[in-house]
């Protein structure tokens, strides 16, 4: 067999393996895990870097795959490449979720680790009186920032998609998360409003 034939079969094999999994056939999504979890974990690894964050990536992308198997398009990509899309998708997604904490962390640094067995009742009482505060001042923020921050921080969406599901210019977008957060940022340092 020429490798071109082989790489047709593979493709067709893919395809079919699809198929089945758009059937309901766990055995199929088995196979496809088998044939491509190993690109799926190389290029997760490359965006997100932490091995662990990767291993979450792979189990996101194939119960993404099994999911929207019915939906799937073989003339839009091959399955490889059906994978890549949903694999580079989910590790940016993880890695906005990680900006996302290291900035409300960046935001308030005084913030205990709960985990941290040192970490007294009273501490968690005083997180627990700032985050009560950094509530009441989101509840502040106009409509446009808050539902922008609320977009960034909490699905995890860059500011041009922010714009697109919006349907505002970007720049709109910036300046509603900037003042927003500039405002956050001085109620959580018990400043009052800023401009």
């Amino acid at each position: 067999m020429t490798p071109a034939n082989r790489d047709e079969a593979n493709l067709a094999t893919d395809r079919a393996t699809v198929e089945r999994m758009a059937d309901g056939d766990t055995a199929a999504l088995a196979v496809l895990y088998d044939r491509h979890a190993r690109a799926v974990y190389s290029l997760a690894v490359r965006i997100v870097t932490d091995p662990g964050d990767a291993e979450d990536v792979v189990q996101e992308v194939f119960t993404q795959a099994w999911q929207q198997a019915g939906r799937y398009d073989a003339g839009r990509a091959p399955v490889a490449g059906w994978l890549m899309v949903m694999t580079r998708a989910r590790a940016l997604d993880r890695l906005r979720r990680r900006r996302a904490r290291v900035t409300l962390v960046e935001m308030n640094p005084s913030t205990p680790d709960p985990r941290d067995p040192a970490v007294t009742q009273e501490a968690l009482a005083i997180t627990a009186e700032e985050a009560g505060r950094l509530h009441g001042a989101l509840i502040g923020l106009s409509e446009g920032q808050r539902t922008a921050i609320e977009l960034a921080y909490y699905e995890g969406l860059s500011q041009s998609d922010i714009a697109a599901r919006l349907s505002e210019p970007l720049g709109t977008i910036k300046t509603r998360i900037r003042s927003g957060l500039l405002k956050l940022r001085a109620a959580m340092a018990g400043v009052g409003d800023t401009p």
